[in-house]
């Protein structure tokens, strides 16, 4: 490796702590708001999404475990344990958007829960995109896999921010738990291809 290509190396490297720096930092704000609006607002979708906000931390710190050494051995683990993080996230959709539609659970207003996902879900599509680009530019398929974590975090703050909105707006209670649906298949679809797909 040239020493311009041992900077360019370390540049994309420090990138990647960076992006996985601010993914978490901005989960764990986001556990405290998260928080306080479930508990206003009786929301079970805003307590979900909370929970994952706690496996996307999970992810980033493997992320950060795995940049700072080097070896496939390392790499391996490292995906496996995204895959449990993918695993666990499909479970708990699952598991919640079933609940909320049985119990027919209706949560009460909340313009902090519309405005805190309308930000997170902007914050997570612009670090998975970063990620997905230093990822391929560093052939990391860990910060590559964990890109999609941030992505499946993007796309599940739009579905808790459609679920919000038409429930303020037109009382459709279960739009949240039905967009929870599709992103179980694409939660599955992730854990299959890290633990059977060619890597």
């Amino acid at each position: 490796m040239t020493s311009t290509d041992d900077t360019t190396h370390q540049a994309l490297l420090r990138r990647g702590f960076t992006l996985e720096y601010i993914t978490l930092g901005w989960n764990v704000v986001g556990i405290v708001v998260l928080a306080i609006t479930a508990i206003t607002a009786k929301s079970v979708a805003l307590a979900g999404f909370g929970l994952d906000s706690l496996i996307e931390i999970g992810a980033s710190t493997v992320v950060i475990w795995e940049l700072s050494g080097t070896g496939e051995d390392r790499q391996r683990r490292a995906l496996r344990l995204i895959g449990i993080g993918f695993a666990l996230l499909a479970v708990y959709l699952l598991v919640q958007s079933t609940w909320v539609l049985t119990t027919a659970f209706h949560p009460e207003h909340s313009p902090l829960g519309i405005a805190w996902t309308a930000i997170t879900a902007v914050v997570m599509f612009t670090l998975a995109y970063g990620k997905a680009r230093t990822g391929a530019a560093l052939g990391n398929p860990v910060l590559t896999t964990e890109g999609r974590v941030t992505l499946i975090d993007g796309l599940l703050a739009a579905a808790v921010l459609l679920g919000l909105i038409l429930n303020t707006a037109i009382g459709w209670w279960w739009a949240d738990p039905a967009a929870g649906y599709v992103l179980v298949y694409y939660a599955v679809r992730e854990v299959k291809e890290i633990f059977f797909g060619d890597h």
